[in-house]
């Protein structure tokens, strides 16, 4: 049966689910990131980040690679889980690996977007309280001990 949908985009209805919950999952990693910079640099009293600053941007892609690293390491794989079929880009992109497992947990587990919200507040307060991306591990090891 064909769906409506717009040019380019899957024609069946597993493709189109696929598809949704991707955008649905990158929409949320990109809010939680901006959310935790935005709130890091008030806390800070440092000026908000800036789509044209490459320093901002290079913060805000390492910050969504944490978020996804602290994703996989705290929702636990299901046993269950299905395998995405872009093995092949998985191997070669770590960030599209980290998306994709993701991607297979959040069709796997009912409570996915609970611990979704679970995991990113507890980054977002790891974050704030950090400084942000900026200091760096080095930094953010040191700011502990002191």
């Amino acid at each position: 049966m064909p769906f409506r949908t717009p040019a380019g985009a899957p024609r069946d209805l597993l493709s189109l689910i696929d598809a949704e919950l991707r955008t649905r999952l990158e929409e949320a990693l990109d809010h939680a990131c901006l959310d935790a910079m935005v709130s890091a640099r008030r806390a800070a009293g440092r000026p908000l980040p800036v789509a044209d600053d490459p320093r901002d941007r290079e913060e805000f892609t390492a910050s969504v690679r944490a978020l996804l690293e602290r994703l996989r390491d705290e929702i636990p794989t299901d046993a269950g889980e299905a395998a995405d079929g872009n093995a092949d880009v998985a191997a070669s992109d770590e960030e599209w690996r980290l998306l994709s497992a993701q991607l297979g947990r959040a069709k796997a587990l009912p409570d996915y977007w609970q611990r979704f919200e679970i995991v990113r507040q507890r980054f977002s307060a790891d974050y704030a309280s950090s400084g942000g991306a900026r200091r760096g591990v080095f930094g953010r090891w040191l700011g502990r001990r002191g």
